[in-house]
């Protein structure tokens, strides 16, 4: 009797395993690691993870979910790997520290989350905040809102006036001297601690603006803001709490300086020279360019009041050399990982950069392998970035052929995260 009570629950859950799969038919499905446009394959999902890819349309079995992407170019979840999911540029942002609480920054990030997700990037890593993005990313995380997958800095490092001092710009009565609890650091000391700072509050990735800004509030773009030294202590102690480094780039010196003391990636890369290059390579570190903002700031600065009056040159000169640069970077063989900007430009259009860098000549499909394989390396991330039996069940499908026409890319019409559709069109 036992023996046979054990079958028949035995069967009960095999029969409960099987009608949670799902079988997705797919058109064309893109081999990010052999650069390849796959025709007629099945991809077959089970809870929140891929199970099995196989060629040709297969039937599943009795209870199977079916998802027909037939005339759909299919491929692995998108990760932008530079995005602020708190704010939305627009010409009365500079006003919002003084008037938004934190549950304002809450309440929109919410909006760029979802609309985020529902343009195909089922990750992003987010470079900075002022921390409600760790509330955010724990809140997706527990299902409560829907979004990407967010891997976030926190907030920024920064020196005293650098780009990320969250002060730039007030008048004297209202700067105070914020410290490593807010971010800013002065000496490796400080550097120290406001990593284990970050990691007090639950960052996954530091991020330090390592030159100046575009729109921050202070006159240089480019000049170095940290010593070699204080970029060395900071990646020296993110190593030890299992922190991997973006830099803020956009002068020389500072790229050498960063690179030099061993970040795992330089963000916008503006002035990247040769000798970066070169050094790039050598050390491995990945280049994010995110042209769509460098296209974005320039275009709004042309918008008379739209920045404070020392942003506007900034971004007049600065913005529209980022495209150039990836393409001299490509060409040199560096490194490349997909990654915007988005909250510089209005968040859901972080397609734009496909076309931005397919201009720049790179291929159609090496830019999707920016966008999957190359930024799930850089994320340090193994599970995400290609469809492969036991990856997590992150997909989606656009309409039309990205080789043929890459704004395809701005065509999603199927979304999954983690095992969930979220989008079917």
């Amino acid at each position: 009797m036992i023996k046979f009570l054990s079958a028949i629950i035995g069967m009960l859950l095999l029969s409960v395993s099987i009608a949670q799969r799902t079988v997705i038919h797919c058109g064309q499905l893109v081999d990010v690691k052999n650069l390849q446009l796959l025709k007629e394959m099945t991809i077959i999902t089970e809870g929140n993870k891929i199970v099995d890819v196989q060629k040709g349309y297969i039937a599943g079995a009795a209870g199977d979910k079916l998802i027909d992407l037939k005339s759909k170019t299919v491929m692995p979840g998108l990760i932008d790997m530079h995005v602020h999911m708190e704010s939305e540029t627009n010409p009365g942002k500079y006003m919002e520290t003084f008037t938004f609480n934190p549950a304002d920054y809450a309440y929109q990030s919410v909006v760029f989350a979802e609309r985020t997700l529902m343009t195909g990037f089922t990750a992003v890593r987010d470079l900075g905040g002022s921390g409600v993005n760790i509330s955010l990313r724990n809140a997706i995380n527990k299902g409560l809102i829907k979004g990407p997958r967010v891997y976030t800095a926190g907030k920024s490092i920064a020196t005293t006036g650098g780009h990320a001092d969250p002060t730039n710009g007030y008048r004297r009565d209202l700067m105070g001297d914020p410290g490593p609890d807010a971010g800013v650091v002065n000496g490796t000391d400080e550097a120290a601690k406001a990593v284990r700072q970050r990691y007090k509050e639950g960052s996954d990735v530091i991020k330090i603006t390592a030159s100046g800004g575009v729109l921050s509030v202070a006159k240089s773009g480019e000049n170095p803001q940290f010593t070699e030294v204080e970029i060395k202590a900071i990646v020296e102690t993110a190593k030890d709490y299992g922190f991997k480094v973006a830099a803020h780039c956009h002068g020389t010196e500072a790229m050498k300086r960063a690179v030099n003391a061993g970040v795992h990636s330089i963000e916008h890369g503006t002035y990247m020279t040769e000798e970066v290059m070169t050094l790039m390579k050598k050390m491995g570190t990945y280049y994010v360019p995110t042209i769509t903002a460098g296209k974005s700031v320039g275009d709004s600065a042309k918008k008379p009041g739209y920045y404070p009056e020392l942003v506007t040159p900034k971004a007049l000169a600065i913005g529209p050399k980022i495209q150039n640069t990836f393409s001299n970077a490509y060409k040199a063989g560096v490194k490349i990982a997909f990654g915007t900007d988005a909250g510089v430009y209005a968040h859901g259009k972080n397609w734009l950069e496909f076309v931005y860098m397919n201009e720049g000549g790179m291929p159609a499909l090496e830019t999707i392998r920016a966008a999957t394989l190359y930024a799930a390396d850089l994320l340090g991330d193994d599970r995400i970035g290609v469809i492969e039996k036991d990856k997590l069940a992150d997909i989606v499908a656009i309409d039309g052929d990205p080789v043929k026409d890459i704004r395809a890319m701005g065509k999603v019409k199927f979304v999954m995260k983690n095992g969930v559709v979220y989008k079917q069109e």
